[in-house]
């Protein structure tokens, strides 16, 4: 009977540090496509469906970088150039972009979940059709963005350097 209830227990710990891990969250990156996007050729910055979620690419040059359909979700990006990239479809939920400079990247159809991107450089970026729900654009730079079609439902957009070309 004590080796029935020492099993008992022992299964019982197992499955609730189970349950423990799988509900919390974790980001782990392909070191290969991480390594991909580094390359010092005439590929450099092309990393199209790359899994780098939880990557640190903090204050990384990646200006003109091609990063379509990427997976970046928590990722930290915070004052990384990312001037004039390629992020179509890329899954940027929970990433931190503070600060970072996306003047005139293509983030058409992208996920930002709950991103932060305070203080960013948004100017002239195509956030067409983007879900931006729940991220944090304070003091972020919009002027000549396009946001048709971009869900914004529970975002904080507030600074001076937000304008509106359109109403509807």
């Amino acid at each position: 009977m004590k080796r029935f209830l020492t099993l008992a227990l022992i299964l019982t710990l197992f499955l609730v540090s189970s349950l423990s891990l799988s509900t919390s969250a974790s980001y782990a990156y392909s070191q290969t496509d991480l390594d991909r996007l580094w390359v010092r050729s005439k590929f450099s910055k092309n990393c199209i469906e790359c899994d780098l979620t939880g990557a640190n690419l903090r204050n990384a040059d990646l200006d003109s970088a091609n990063l379509d359909r990427a997976d970046l979700t928590g990722a930290d990006l915070r004052n990384a150039a990312l001037r004039n990239a390629d992020l179509r479809l890329a899954n940027l939920d929970d990433a931190d972009l503070e600060g970072a400079d996306l003047e005139g990247a293509d983030l058409e159809g992208a996920h930002l979940w709950h991103a932060r991107l305070r203080c960013a450089d948004l100017k002239g970026a195509n956030l067409e059709d983007a879900d931006l729900e729940g991220a944090d654009l304070t003091g972020a730079d919009l002027t000549g963005a396009n946001i048709t079609g971009a869900n914004i439902t529970g975002a904080n957009i507030t600074g001076d350097n937000i304008t509106c070309d359109r109403t509807f």
